[in-house]
């Protein structure tokens, strides 16, 4: 049996060939009198207990920016690239009694989809416009082709107005209403924004099908378009507005599909409009009548 002194020297020896193997290995001291009956161990939760609050610390002064900083505008782009995808998913293919706020945004809304959505419907309704003008008015002699760059200002007015306005009054409508005794919930600004920037996304590859120059199969893609995105509005917003008043909430949701409708109808009529004939100068003249011949023969005998 080996001595007490022979064990305490083996293990002394034992931590020197370890330390020599690894020169870097961090070391713990321990005291040289444990209480007894204790075991030693190493405590770490005050190093953790620290490390939490200064996470909170840090998240509140995220939170807490201020307005005029770069970072406060900066929380409103916090998302990747699958969180646009599943939210331009969820626009495009509306499920009966899901929310889009509650489903796809989480408390997370965001500027980044609806501002590309908007500039992108922009782009495509001013190309696809003239495009359709181009290839409408292709077989016909009298026609010279002219880009219309108006149509992109005119485009951009309209799409970025509505997407920033109609929610606007939307949100005031509503935090009117949260006033009254019926009406509990609603919406922050920013989410009713975020709400009508992802629903306008359907609108892209509309506006790119207007292209093909048949009329009932434009207006039939209007229809498509309008009760697709027409659907996740009503589907975010009826929750907010039917605990008001059966005729408030009923009237509240027309008006907001019909304020989406109108803007689809309105952009057909005017990019997707084929424009009338007008006089060039490969147009010939109109032959002068039987009068008018008959007095310019006596004017030139005359003299």
């Amino acid at each position: 049996m080996a001595a007490p002194d022979d064990l305490k020297f083996q293990e002394f020896e034992e931590a020197a060939e370890l330390l020599s193997a690894d020169p870097g290995a961090s070391t713990y001291p321990i005291p040289a009198h444990p209480a007894e009956g204790g075991a030693v161990r190493l405590d770490l939760s005050e190093d953790e207990e620290g490390a939490e609050e200064k996470s909170e610390l840090l998240s509140g002064e995220r939170t807490t920016a201020s307005f005029w900083t770069f970072e406060y505008y900066q929380s409103f782009f916090n998302v990747d690239t699958l969180q646009v995808l599943d939210r331009i998913k969820g626009s495009v293919l509306p499920f009966p009694g899901r929310s889009f706020v509650k489903h796809h945004l989480r408390s997370n809304p965001d500027l980044y989809g609806p501002f590309w959505i908007c500039a992108t419907l922009v782009f495509s309704m001013a190309v696809s416009g003239n495009l359709y003008t181009f290839l409408a008015k292709m077989g016909d002699p009298q026609y010279h082709y002219r880009p219309q760059f108006h149509k992109v200002s005119i485009a951009g007015v309209a799409v970025f107005c509505y997407a920033w306005l109609v929610p606007l009054c939307v949100w005031g409508f509503l935090q009117w209403r949260r006033g009254s005794e019926h009406q509990v919930v609603g919406y922050s600004f920013l989410e009713t924004v975020c709400v009508y920037g992802y629903s306008l996304s359907i609108y892209i590859p509309t506006s790119v099908l207007w292209i093909i120059p048949v009329q009932w199969l434009q207006w039939l893609l209007i229809l498509v378009a309008v009760a697709i995105s027409g659907s996740v509005l009503v589907l975010t917003f009826w929750p907010v507005v039917r605990d008001d008043t059966k005729v408030t909430a009923v009237a509240t949701v027309i008006a907001i599909v019909l304020l989406h409708a109108l803007l689809a109808i309105g952009c057909k009529l005017y990019f997707f409009q084929t424009a009338e004939r007008t006089w060039s100068p490969t147009t010939p003249a109109a032959t002068p009548t039987g009068n008018h011949s008959t007095l310019l023969t006596r004017t030139a005998v005359t003299h």
